[in-house]
């Protein structure tokens, strides 16, 4: 069985830092690249942040750069990001994917609000 469980949201104020964990079980880990995604309320799921598999390549949507660093632990089968100067427009629910040619699998999703 397949899980990705994410954790680590919550609530910070603006300017403030998260980092979102992804926990993986179920398949060879470091064979899957790994992505965040994020979706706020009434917009489009958006692709934050990409890993390679083996960790030597990352892309970052334009929003994000500079700002968000996504990490991964082949050892520990979890993915991470590290998010920081956050803003209010980063609100949104955040989920991970697992991706290995046509096959993916996602996260159930945790929620960070930057607010004051």
């Amino acid at each position: 069985q397949v899980q990705l469980v994410e954790s680590g949201g919550g609530l910070v104020q603006p300017g403030g830092s998260l980092r979102l964990s992804c926990e993986v079980a179920g398949i060879t880990f470091s064979r899957y690249a790994m992505s965040w995604y994020r979706q706020a309320p009434g917009k489009e799921r958006e692709l934050v942040a990409v890993i390679t598999s083996a960790g030597g390549s990352t892309n970052y949507a334009d929003s994000v750069k500079g700002r968000f660093t996504i990490s991964r632990d082949n050892a520990k089968n979890t993915a991470y990001m590290q998010m920081n100067s956050l803003k209010p427009e980063d609100t949104a629910v955040y989920y991970c994917k697992a991706r290995y040619g046509w096959i993916a699998y996602w996260g159930q999703g945790t929620q960070v609000t930057v607010s004051s």
